[in-house]
């Protein structure tokens, strides 16, 4: 078994910390940015991206041959091939710009470290994404990129706080909801942002009810974040007198909550939930409190909304998938990546940032008859591995 020292859990918390908070400024300062300092940004950071995969990913260098990054403008994107994760899969060590991590060390590294963050070769957080189609995606990236991402997620709720002076010394306290395993996004972040300027307090979300529900009760968070289901879950808990808090900001993540949850969570809370929509391949966004349309970080990721044949689809229609490219990692370069969530573009009203609905995705909640199973507990079986169990798991078991 492997160990892990709390010199090395506090080294990395310390360097995270570090991390984001040198990069919130910056990304506070970006919410309020013109459509013309937005494609600017866009333009330099696609350039550094396609420049970098070109000359460091053997798997790129031979799919973008003949481009000139240097040159290259956002509304050429649609020439370039589509991404899949079968593709990303199969062509991992070619993909990838550090010769030193291959797919199996990678995934050695998820399998030792699925229960505390441990960056591999001290430089890289490995993470692991299921879905429905049965196939496991791996996400490598530095530290630092994925501080990139963290800031991207936190930065509304932390305008706020610097508007009021800044985070306590310890670091703004929130409760997490979540993944139970630290190969999974929402895992790693909560095990690896132990300080300043966050300060996470993680409660596995595949744990029985009743144990989240009294580990709440302890805690008393004054920010709550949680599964969108759990959340769900939690509101009639509330007034069935069994819960007791009263968070002062909730957040609800990983699927949308529907209008009536919606409307329902903030009655009973009397605070109004936020939306917020990360995936592991990078790209966040979140809704005002008590809305439904999401405001994704397109300086991070530029994002395509097509229909099943890569084609731009019209605002106000559903996609059948997103095209990302994500700016910031260019540890494992993702170029017009297949998503399979299903957007729908929403008026922004002068807003340079992509404002959309999200109807969902292929790999939602499993149903069985008249049982249904959150796909956060078929990523995440009883081993914390991350790996897909051999057979269905019951459903609220713990993780």
């Amino acid at each position: 078994m492997t160990v892990i020292t709390n010199d090395a859990a506090a080294g990395l918390s310390e360097r995270f910390g570090r991390a984001m908070a040198s990069r919130l400024p910056q990304h506070i300062d970006r919410l309020g940015w013109n459509a013309r300092q937005l494609a600017a940004h866009q333009r330099e950071q696609l350039r550094a991206l396609l420049a970098a995969a070109v000359e460091r990913s053997p798997f790129h260098a031979r799919r973008l041959a003949g481009i000139d990054p240097g040159r290259f403008e956002p509304a050429q994107l649609a020439e370039l091939p589509v991404m899949t994760k079968q593709q990303m899969m199969a062509n991992f060590d070619e993909l990838l710009t550090s010769r030193r991590v291959t797919r199996a060390r990678a995934e050695q590294h998820l399998a030792a470290f699925a229960r505390e963050p441990v960056l591999l070769d001290g430089q890289y957080v490995c993470l692991a994404s299921g879905g429905s189609s049965g196939v496991r995606g791996v996400f490598v990236q530095t530290a630092e990129e994925y501080a990139e991402m963290a800031a991207s997620v936190l930065r509304p709720a932390m305008a706020a706080v610097f508007a009021m002076g800044g985070p306590p010394p310890g670091g703004l306290p929130v409760t997490m909801v979540a993944a139970a395993s630290a190969v999974h996004s929402s895992g790693f972040a909560a095990a690896a942002a132990r300080g300043y300027p966050v300060n996470m307090t993680s409660i596995p979300a595949t744990l029985p009810a009743g144990e989240i529900v009294g580990r709440l009760n302890q805690a008393q968070p004054r920010a709550l974040l949680v599964h969108a289901s759990t959340l769900v879950l939690l509101a009639g808990e509330q007034r069935a007198g069994r819960l007791r808090i009263c968070p002062r900001a909730i957040t609800a993540v990983s699927e949308p909550l529907t209008d009536d949850d919606r409307i329902a969570i903030g009655d009973t809370f009397g605070v109004p939930p936020v939306s917020q929509f990360t995936s592991t391949e990078g790209l966040a966004g979140y809704s005002q409190p008590g809305g439904a349309v999401i405001r994704f970080a397109t300086d991070t990721c530029i994002v395509e909304l097509v229909d099943q044949d890569n084609r731009p689809v019209a605002d106000g229609t559903p996609s059948a998938k997103v095209l990302l490219t994500n700016l910031h990692n260019h540890t494992q370069p993702l170029i017009r990546y297949e998503l399979t969530d299903r957007f729908i573009r929403r008026p922004a009203h002068g807003d340079p940032y992509l404002h959309a609905t999200v109807e969902g995705r292929a790999d939602e909640a499993f149903r069985y008859g008249t049982v249904t199973v959150d796909a956060l507990m078929i990523r995440t079986p009883p081993d914390g591995s991350g790996r897909p169990p051999d057979a269905p798991g019951t459903p609220g078991s713990g993780g």
